[in-house]
Formats: C-alpha cells, structure tokens, sequence
C-alpha cells in the first residue's frame, strides 16, 4: 500500500512537471480572455460531468466568493448545480442537452464557457460548445489524453489547456491547478494588491 502511494505521489508530481513545460502560454491565453470579458461586463459559464462538475463549480465558487484575498464577487455561474434544472431536461430530451439548453438560455455574445472534460469526449460537454457557438461566445476547454471530439470544436479564438496524461486521476489534479492559475491570474489583473499589502 505505501508504495502504490508513493507512486500516486511520484506520478502526479511527474505529470505536473511535463504540464508545467507545455500549459502556461495556453492558461494565460485563457486568463487574458476571461479578464477581457469580465471587463466588459461578460460572465462565466463552467461545466463538466463528476470529478468536473466539481471543479467547475469550485471555479465558479472561487470567483463568486473569493480566491486568496476579499474583492468583488465576479459573475460566474456552474452549470452543473440546479438538479431541477438538469433532471427535467435528461428525462424530458436527452442527458446531452443538460448543459445546452442553460447555455442557449442564459449565454450571450462576449460569454466565455469553461468546458471541462478529462478525456475531451463529453457528448454533453460538446454539445454546450456547440451552443455556445451558436451564441457567440469563447470557449476555454480543460482536457486531458488526446484531446477528444472536443478539440474539433476549438477556434483560433478559443484555448483549450489540453494535460498531456491519460490517467483521469493526474488530469484532474492538474485541472485544479490550472482553475487556481486562473483565478489567481484573474484576481491580479482585476484587483492588484498595492505594494503596501
């Protein structure tokens, strides 16, 4: 047992090597977009499916709340947190427009949509993307293996920050780091701590 652990230790400390030598040109790319659309008065839709639903929601947490400092709450919404919402239209259309139908409903031009998927091929994560083409906003897609059917649906104006590992696992910690960078890129670029502070 301690060597399985150990091994999870070596592993995920491994895979954020090799993340941090590829990632951080494309989560800044991400940043930059968010801030822009923050600025204009443009909000944030996450989603993704179990361990993604879950960092989708603590992005949008984290920028309704606080990251590391008290500011502004900043508009962000998780798209995978109104189970009436989510559980009429799996049973009365499909599980692939549970995300779909909030974007065409509540995103408007200027958007961006945080897509989240560990192996890219979330057929109802894909198919908030294709709405949110529809309603032309920008797409930031957090992924893993080799991209998925998701990477087909990037634009030279959207960014996806694609962990180079086929482990779920390992992609979703360095998911959570890259949502981190962001908020902390985020928070910096919105509300910059005086050299007081």
């Amino acid at each position: 047992m301690l060597d399985i652990i150990q091994k999870s230790f070596t592993q995920s400390i491994q895979t954020k090597i090799a993340a941090s030598e590829e990632l951080p040109e494309y989560i800044q790319k991400a940043a930059r977009m968010m801030i822009d659309a923050l600025i204009n008065g443009n909000k944030i839709l996450s989603c993704g499916n179990g361990g993604s639903a879950a960092q989708a929601q603590h992005f949008s947490s984290v920028l309704l709340n606080r990251y590391e400092r008290n500011r502004p709450a900043l508009p962000a919404i998780a798209l995978s947190t109104d189970t009436s919402t989510i559980t009429a239209v799996a049973n009365d259309a499909s599980f692939d427009d549970v995300f779909s139908k909030q974007v065409k409903a509540l995103g408007q031009a200027g958007d961006i949509l945080l897509a989240i998927s560990t192996s890219g091929n979330s057929a109802n994560v894909i198919s908030a993307m294709q709405a949110a083409l529809t309603r032309d906003m920008t797409i930031v897609v957090l992924s893993g293996m080799d991209g998925g059917e998701m990477a087909g649906f990037i634009s030279e104006n959207d960014v996806e920050v694609r962990v180079p590992s086929s482990r779920t696992s390992r992609i979703h910690e360095v998911h959570l780091l890259v949502i981190h960078s962001l908020c902390e890129s985020i928070d910096n670029a919105l509300f910059p701590m005086s050299s007081g502070d």
